[in-house]
């Protein structure tokens, strides 16, 4: 089990701190929680608490992207998608200007303060907008790995973060698809955290006879079709797996890659229907959603009927 994303987050972005004077660090009063904090200790004159006032805070990143910075703007991924939309929009990826938005407890991790802090319409929200790359680490090293990508980006860059601690998936030295297991039956493409069920799910269907290769795909935007086509060639099957409505989301992004590209195949797709979310354990809420070890192997063995 590696440390929580959040956690490795903040380390990071506090190592960078010595080798990137451009980078400053915006926090909207919840340094304490997205551990943007770690930065503001250690660079207190390049760190700045704008308050709870998440608008306001990527119109200050913006322009500190005017000057030559490189600003990482951090509070809750609920707020950024929906509070600061139009400042994101307008100010950010309208002049395509290199700031990074950490959107920290996405998903559903923010388990216990209930659908309105919990994060299901993000990707959706941040895939439509022109400029904007979106990328969503499964553990720890990715959230690292997509932080040091961002940084060598000349345009914004949206990161969702994890609140609690993941399993650690194979490493990799960029942020890419990475295939955490081997199949010939059936391909799991996992975006986020699901990536980890996903490897438990290849345990319960080999039990069964099937043979699932699961690929950790971080980066919603842009897509790297390349593994996902490779692999589904030689399974003929697709589940697609993500910690957000179905709707616009990861396998919104591969549906239309697919189908653009001519790519056919037996589909599906386990994510949050059309519903608000709730209170609860942060697994067995999960699990409710059907992002769940056993969920994925029912459905991955029934593509495979």
């Amino acid at each position: 089990m590696s440390i929580a994303m959040r956690d490795a987050f903040g380390k990071k972005l506090a190592e960078l701190g010595a080798t990137h004077p451009e980078l400053v660090v915006l926090d909207a009063d919840v340094s304490s929680s997205t551990k943007s904090a770690l930065f503001g200790k250690a660079y207190p004159d390049r760190f700045f608490n704008v308050g709870v006032a998440e608008a306001n805070m990527v119109d200050i990143a913006a322009g500190m992207a005017t000057a030559g910075y490189h600003p990482v703007v951090n509070a809750f991924a609920i707020f950024l998608a929906l509070k600061a939309t139009d400042q994101i929009r307008n100010t950010i990826c309208y002049n395509n200007l290199p700031v990074i938005i950490a959107g920290a407890y996405g998903g559903l991790s923010d388990s216990f303060d209930g659908a309105s802090h919990q994060s299901i319409t993000d990707i959706a929200i941040m895939r439509a907008l022109p400029n904007m790359q979106v990328i969503v680490p499964s553990d720890s090293a990715q959230a690292e790995k997509a932080l040091e990508y961002a940084l060598t980006q000349k345009g914004p860059v949206y990161i969702r973060l994890n609140r609690n601690a993941m399993p650690d998936l194979p490493p990799s030295k960029t942020i890419e698809t990475v295939c955490a297991a081997e199949g010939s039956d059936v391909t799991i493409a996992a975006n986020g955290i699901t990536a980890s069920f996903a490897v438990e799910a290849v345990t319960l269907l080999a039990q069964q006879g099937i043979k699932a290769e699961v690929l950790s795909v971080p980066v919603v935007k842009p897509l790297d079709l390349a593994p996902l086509a490779k692999s589904v060639a030689k399974t003929g099957r697709l589940l697609c797996v993500e910690e957000h409505v179905l709707a616009g989301g990861f396998a919104s992004a591969v549906s239309e890659a697919f189908m653009k590209q001519g790519i056919s195949c037996k589909f599906d797709a386990i994510g949050i229907e059309d519903t608000f979310t709730e209170s609860g354990p942060y697994e067995p809420l999960l699990a409710k959603y059907g992002i769940s070890a056993e969920n994925i192997a029912d459905r991955a063995k029934a593509l495979c009927k």
